[in-house]
This record gives structure tokens, C-alpha cells and sequence, in this order.
């Protein structure tokens, strides 16, 4: 085997098993999770010599990561202020019928995930919502539900909802604004037909007022930092009006996490504490190890061997976002379509597709979305318990159904 033949089998091999730890979500035999996998494929990508120090540090996509990080930093202080719980305290405190609280969870959730990172905005609201469910006597489990499933589709209407926008629209070239224009109006239909689901599986319960269990302590009370929610609330404006205004993304988020980090007044460690460091380096690593499989050219060949027709196809296409995206997750699953975008057709209408169907895959399954586990885990401490087929029974519908109205939405622009 001559040299070159031996550093594409090592690059294969260890794509193979970089995506074979993120599909088990940790490394067997050793404590590696997701984002350190990621990380040990690029170092050994680097030590095979598949890819130079050089062709490594280009194959990082740095508006992505600046774009991400600058958000998390905007997040981070609407988390610190206490301008997210506030204003969700303020919608869900009201006693009201169980499914006006559904349908004001699920227009919050969608709302606040469509211009901020879903997975932070399931992070706050769970308590306040479990809160609001047992000061209005109803189960909290479909309010839940709805908080999580519609933080997934209302984050497909804009870039800045989640990761995986982030990264399709920078490799496809995609405005802010264009994206929001093609994907918002399918996003706001989603969030209708995900009320319509859980109003229909929960009728019963959504039905009448009961005593609700809950083991956990009730959510303190909000504290709202009045002069750092109004500079974040105008760093905010300021940064969507430029992202809608097609300024550079990354160089607009870095700005606003600039001057909020030199005017909020708060200790840099407790902002820095709320970024989500693992996520980053899972980033770094991914573009590293996807890189080093593309310079083997085995990614280009099997699309061409599966057929670039069939590849280009947008219910083939949806479908294997779909399986793949609840398989090692919606980041490393349009990662890997970075390699073959130039195969799929249209750039904007096959960028489109990427982001939106890799999103609303996520509520396919309980494994199909950070935000999902967030929510689960966050509930289960407050005592209250959402297995893996009382997720199923309304996430796959949902995803399902609002993949369809996404496709027939497209469609009219494909």
C-alpha cells in the first residue's frame, strides 16, 4: 500500500469512527463525550496526515464559529439580566384555560427561538412553565411538549435559531434576511400544526382542571436587572436590524457581544460560564474531521455511486436529513452534506432544505435535539417525567408533519 492509499484509509477510518462515537454519543471504554470524539478525529486527522496544520486551520469554518459565539454571548446576558424568565412570567402567569396556556407556550417558545438559540430558550423557560402549569391545576407534560417542539420549529425561520442554520447558511451563502423570508412563513404553519397535535393526543387531559403532583421546589422569584436588560434588549435590536440589513452575521453577533461585554458591568466569568464551550469544540472538530474525509474524495464518489439524480431528490434528500439528523444529531448531519452541496441542484432551495427539514427533525424523537434532552432532564428534576414514547407519540407527528409542510412550501420556489 503506498503512502497516499494508507493516509485515505486512515481518514476513512477515523471519519468512520468519529461518526460512529457521535451516533453512541460518547466513546466506549473511555469517558469522551460527543464534543471531545470530535476533537480526537481532528488531532488524528492532523497526526495521519490527511490534512496539513494549514489545510486544517481553513477547513475551520470561523464566521460559523464567531457567529455562534457571539450569540451565545447576547444569550448569555438576556439569561443574566433575567429578561427571559421575566417576560415568560409575564405571559404564562395568568390563570387561563389549559389550552390558551398550550397556545401561549408554544408562540413563546417559537417566538424567542426564532431570533436566539433554541437550546438556551428551553433552558430557562422549563420551570417557569412547570410553574404555570400547577398554579392553573394541569399537567405539565403537554405544556412541555409544546415548549420544546415549538423551540425546534421556530428556530428553522431564522439563521440565528440554531447551530445547524448557522453552518448551512454560510456554506450556502445565505442572507439573513432571505433565509427568514423563504422559511418563516412554514415555521409559523408548524407551530399551528403543533398545537393542533398536542391539543388532539392531550384533549383529555388539557380538559379539565386537576391537582398536579410535583415533587420538585417551585422556581424562584425573577429578578430583573432593569439598566443590563435595557442595554442587552437594544444590543439585541441593533444585531437582528443588522443581520436584516445583510451585514457580515459573525462580524454583526461579535459587535453586540463586544459592547455588551464592555457596558453590561457584569464579571466576565459568569458571562463566559454560560457559553457552551463543548459545542464549540465539537464545531472546531467536525470541520476538521469531515474536511479530512473530503480530500479522499470518498464522500463525492459515494454520492455519485448512490446516484447525484436520486441525492437531489427533495424527498430523498428530506428523508436522509431525516434518519440521519436523529442518528448523530442535526450538527454532524449537515456537515456532512457540506462536501456534496455543489451536487444537490439549486444553492439557495438545496440550503433551504438542509437547515429547515435537519430542524424539524429534531422532534422526531427524544434523541433528535439537544433542546428535547434539555427539557426532559430539567422536567425529571422538577419531578416531572416525559419517557421516550410519551415523547414519541406527538414528536414524530409533529416532525412528520411539519417536514411536509416544509417541502410543500419550497416546492413553490424550487
Amino acid at each position: 500500500m503506498n503512502l497516499f492509499d494508507f493516509k485515505s484509509a486512515a481518514a476513512l477510518t477515523i471519519f468512520a469512527l468519529t461518526y460512529a462515537a457521535l451516533a453512541a454519543g460518547r466513546l466506549p471504554y473511555f469517558k469522551v463525550d460527543r464534543p471531545g470524539a470530535a476533537m480526537i478525529g481532528a488531532v488524528a486527522m492532523l497526526i495521519c496526515g490527511a490534512l496539513s496544520r494549514h489545510q486544517a486551520l481553513l477547513a475551520i469554518d470561523f464566521s460559523t464559529i464567531a457567529l455562534l459565539f457571539g450569540m451565545m454571548i447576547v444569550v448569555a446576558y438576556l439569561r443574566l439580566c433575567g429578561a427571559f424568565a421575566w417576560l415568560a412570567r409575564r405571559v404564562l402567569a395568568r390563570r387561563m384555560s389549559a389550552f390558551a396556556l398550550l397556545g401561549l407556550t408554544i408562540a413563546l417558545s417559537g417566538t424567542l427561538a426564532a431570533f436566539f438559540i433554541n437550546d438556551v430558550v428551553c433552558l430557562v423557560l422549563t420551570p417557569i412553565v412547570i410553574d404555570a402549569a400547577v398554579e392553573s391545576g394541569v399537567s405539565p407534560i403537554p405544556l412541555l411538549l409544546g415548549l420544546v417542539t415549538a423551540s425546534n420549529i421556530g428556530s428553522a425561520a431564522t439563521v440565528t435559531g440554531n447551530p445547524q442554520n448557522m453552518i448551512v447558511a454560510n456554506f450556502a451563502r445565505l442572507s439573513y434576511a432571505k433565509f427568514a423570508f423563504y422559511l418563516t412563513p412554514a415555521a409559523i404553519v408548524g407551530l399551528f400544526a403543533a398545537f393542533a397535535v398536542i391539543a388532539l393526543v392531550y384533549r383529555t387531559q388539557l380538559g379539565y382542571r386537576s391537582a398536579v403532583s410535583q415533587t420538585g421546589e417551585r422556581a424562584g422569584r425573577v429578578r430583573v436587572c432593569k439598566a443590563l436588560a435595557l442595554k442587552t434588549g437594544v444590543a439585541s435590536c441593533a444585531a437582528i436590524g443588522g443581520f436584516t440589513l445583510g451585514f457580515p452575521t459573525s462580524v454583526v453577533a461579535l459587535s453586540a457581544a463586544a459592547a455588551l461585554l464592555l457596558v453590561g458591568h457584569l464579571r466576565p466569568e459568569r458571562v463566559y460560564q454560560a457559553v457552551d464551550w463543548p459545542l464549540l469544540l465539537m464545531f472546531v472538530g467536525l470541520f476538521v474531521v469531515v474536511a479530512g474525509a473530503e480530500h479522499t474524495g470518498f464522500l463525492n464518489n459515494l454520492a455519485r455511486l448512490v446516484g447525484v439524480e436520486r441525492l437531489a431528490s427533495p424527498l430523498v434528500l428530506a428523508a436522509l436529513i431525516t434518519v440521519l439528523s436523529n442518528v448523530v444529531s442535526n450538527v454532524p448531519a449537515v456537515l456532512l452534506f457540506k462536501p456534496l452541496f455543489h451536487l444537490l441542484g439549486s444553492p439557495t432551495y438545496a440550503g433551504l432544505l438542509l437547515a429547515s427539514v435537519s430542524t424539524y427533525a429534531g422532534n422526531l424523537t427524544v434523541m433528535g435535539s439537544i433542546a428535547n434532552l434539555i427539557v426532559i432532564e430539567s422536567a425529571r428534576r422538577r419531578g416531572v417525567r416525559i419517557g421516550f414514547f410519551e415523547y414519541l407519540r406527538v414528536g414524530a407527528p409533529i416532525a412528520l408533519l411539519t417536514t411536509a409542510i416544509d417541502l410543500a412550501w419550497l416546492s413553490l420556489f424550487h
